[in-house]
Order: C-alpha cells, then sequence, then structure tokens
C-alpha cells in the first residue's frame, strides 16, 4: 500500500480501516484466492472449502454489514470509508470483493425501506450471521437479457416488446415467481436469498418490473452448476430457475410505479462499487510492476533504470491515480444524493475496469514470460480485470445509457 495519499482530509479512522482491510486481504483473501482458481467451480462452493472459510472470516470481522448503518449493527462507514474498504478488499481479490458486495443485496434493500417486515427476516439475521450461512445475490441478468437490463429511460425499456423472463403473479396473499435467471448471477450457486429483479406488467416492457425479496432455500427454486470461466474463479455465479416459487407481499418492495428510478438508484450504487473495486486491482498489478521491475535485470541493468519501462510505468500511475480520484469523487457524490447521478457512477466503472485491464495488460507485457505463467500473481489479475468490462453491464452497453443521460441534462 506505497501510494501517496492525496486526501489530506482522511481521517484517523479511514487510515485505520485502511490499514486493517489490506492487510486482512493480503493475508487471508489473496493467497486463498490463488489456491481457489485452480480448482473446479464445483470445489470452489463445496461446503468447508477456502471459500466458506474465508467468507466466514469476513462476516466474524462484520465486513458483511459494510453497506448497513450503525443503527442497526452494521459497520456504520461513510461514503469515503466505504470506497475505501472496497478498494483494499479488491487489492487482495477482486473475486472475494464481488461476492461479499453481493452478500448484503437484500439487507441494503431492505435497510432503505425500514420496514419492521424487512428488518426482521432481512437484517437482523444477516447482520448477526457470523459463519456466511445467510448471503444474497442480485437477480437481475438473464438467459436473454443482459446490460438491456439496466437502459433505464430509454424507448426501449419501455417497450411492450422486451420484458424480464422471469415473471410475478399475484396469486392470493402471495405473489408467485416462474423463470429463469443466467449463469451470470453472483453467488447464484451459494445464497440462500436473491433481491430478484422481475417482470409484474409486461404490457410496460422492463419498466412495468418490480423487486422481491426472496428466499432460495424454498420449494420452486433450483440452481444450475456453477459457472466455469475465465477470471475472478473465487467469485461463485450460476442459474437460477423459479417453477412456482412464493413470495409474501411484504417482501415485493418494488412495484412498477418505482421500478425504473430503484433500477437507477441500484445501477448508481453497482456501478460506484465496481468502480472501486477495479481501482484496487489496478493499484495492485501496478504495484506488482513495480517491485517486479526493481528486482528483474535485463540488458545488464535493472528493468526500472530502462528509459521505456519507466515511462510505462509512468503510465500505470496517472491511470490508477485517475481511477481512484473519479471513483472515490462519483460514490461520495451519490451517496449522499437522491436521485443520484448515476451517469457519474456509470463513468467510473467503465473507466476504472478499463484502466484496470490496460495497467493489469502493460503489467503482464512488462513482466514478459512470467507475466503469462502462473508463477506471479498478474497472470490472474489480468484475467480478473478482463471480466470487469462486461460485469454489471457491459462497458459498451452502460456508455450507451450513460450517453443519453448526459444528453437529457444538457
Amino acid at each position: 500500500m506505497p501510494y501517496t495519499e492525496l486526501n489530506l482530509e482522511l481521517s484517523e479512522e479511514h487510515e485505520l480501516l485502511k490499514e486493517e482491510v489490506h492487510k486482512f486481504a493480503m493475508e487471508v483473501l489473496r493467497p486463498a484466492s490463488l489456491e481457489l482458481d485452480k480448482l473446479s467451480p464445483s470445489e470452489v462452493v463445496k461446503k468447508g472449502s477456502l471459500y466458506w472459510e474465508c467468507m466466514a472470516r469476513m462476516y466474524q470481522n462484520n465486513y458483511h454489514t459494510v453497506l448497513i448503518s450503525d443503527a442497526y449493527g452494521g459497520l456504520g462507514l461513510d461514503p469515503l470509508g466505504v470506497h475505501i474498504f472496497w478498494e483494499e478488499l479488491a487489492y487482495g481479490s477482486v473475486g472475494f470483493a464481488v461476492s461479499l458486495g453481493c452478500s448484503c443485496f437484500s439487507s441494503f434493500y431492505a435497510t432503505m425501506l425500514c420496514e419492521d417486515y424487512l428488518i426482521d427476516n432481512f437484517v437482523t439475521p444477516f447482520v448477526n450471521c457470523k459463519d456466511a450461512s445467510i448471503m444474497s445475490c442480485w437477480g437481475i441478468t438473464e438467459p436473454q437479457h443482459g446490460s438491456d437490463n439496466l437502459m433505464t429511460g430509454t424507448e426501449f425499456f419501455r417497450d411492450p416488446a422486451h420484458a424480464h423472463q422471469v415473471k410475478a403473479k399475484r396469486k392470493g396473499g402471495k405473489w408467485v415467481i416462474n423463470g429463469q435467471k443466467s449463469a451470470w448471477i453472483s453467488n447464484g450457486p451459494v445464497a440462500s436469498d436473491v433481491a430478484l429483479f422481475v417482470n409484474m406488467d409486461a404490457s410496460c416492457g422492463f419498466s412495468g418490473g418490480g423487486i422481491c425479496l426472496l428466499n432460495l432455500d424454498q420449494p420452486g427454486v433450483s440452481r444450475g452448476k456453477p459457472l466455469d470461466k475465465l477470471g475472478q474463479r473465487e467469485l461463485p455465479q450460476g442459474e437460477l430457475f423459479f417453477d412456482g416459487a412464493e413470495c409474501s407481499e411484504e417482501a415485493m418492495i418494488v412495484d412498477p410505479e418505482s421500478y425504473e428510478s430503484m433500477t437507477e438508484l441500484t445501477l448508481g450504487h453497482a456501478n460506484a462499487t465496481m468502480g472501486a473495486y477495479f481501482t484496487g486491482l489496478a493499484q495492485a498489478a501496478f504495484d506488482l510492476s513495480m517491485d517486479y521491475s526493481r528486482e528483474r535485470v535485463q540488458g545488464g541493468k535493472l528493468l526500472s533504470e530502462h528509459q521505456l519501462v519507466q515511462r510505462k510505468l509512468f503510465d500505470m500511475f496517472v491511470k490508477v491515480e485517475t481511477a481512484r480520484a473519479f471513483s472515490r469523487s462519483a460514490m461520495v457524490f451519490n451517496m449522499n444524493t437522491t436521485p443520484p447521478k448515476v451517469q457519474y457512477s456509470i463513468g467510473a466503472k467503465v473507466f476504472c475496469t478499463e484502466a484496470a485491464f490496460q495497467v493489469a495488460s502493460d503489467s503482464v507485457q512488462l513482466f514478459g514470460g512470467y507475466g503469462v505463467s502462473k508463477d506471479f500473481p498478474i497472470e490472474k489479475l489480468f484475467r480478473d480485470a478482463r471480466a470487469g468490462l462486461i460485469e454489471d453491464g457491459s462497458n459498451d452497453s452502460l456508455s450507451l445509457a450513460a450517453g443519453l443521460m448526459i444528453l437529457r441534462e444538457a
């Protein structure tokens, strides 16, 4: 963690948080992520695996309550503290950071609404959990719908020809859920509940959606096999299937009237968090390059003594620092602003994931042959960074959505 902190107003609590989370990430999550990277997806999610051990240790540290206020027993961090937390956790493992971030989806929604039923069923049990047995996931992406789920404010989003594949129909005093979510659901294979995005009124297209908090340990819910993928292999992802699953009236927290605005709020938070994750990864890749350049001798001198390497390191440095400044500003602003300026969160996600990928790619090049081997963690960081250009909305689609938002405000 050698970078210079440019925020001169950082509190002592922020500094202590940064040191504690960084130490945990490097001593626990980085080595665990490298071991889990070698396993099959089924081995990763198997009860008793290193994945579960690490998740339980984060729960024991109360890290899972990072987005919960101290009024409900959470860490109660301010927005800057939240960003610092995610930066340092993802420095050790972006996959574990994403898994932990998704674990609190249902509880985070519940605290926004503050209703007794939701607090009693989705916040208090989660906060008190110390073994990671209570874990959420974000159930939005579907086999036929990925980033287009997020295109709020467009004619497409309100077109009746396009709607969620997962449907919710009221039956008696409950909602009955049918349909499928795709293999990209983070925590899908391991979660106990889901913040599920469903269609309630197909005549309104995607805007006729709703959000419910649904128990996954019930009849009518099944899961596909864990996804075998390029990077972030310590992050379990997989399909969810619903065949007559039930949700109570109290747990249907968003209806079509507020669905579009809640989707924008969710996107504003999720994309800002992605910016924090990948700032941490970019810093990790840069630090590996700095260390290696001071050790490796080529052409009769250290790599760090070659001007071309010095220039490459400078370019990487600028990308990391710009990512940190932009993503921190976006998160602090949008966590203090309702409704959020979603274009800034999208901008942070797109910029930071691309910066992380470029820095990791340059780092692989600097390492040479070792960069594409398993001997150094940079090879894994490169694969992890590549996934970031797609997850939580592909950068291409998000950029178009943000462009429209910018034009609407101009």
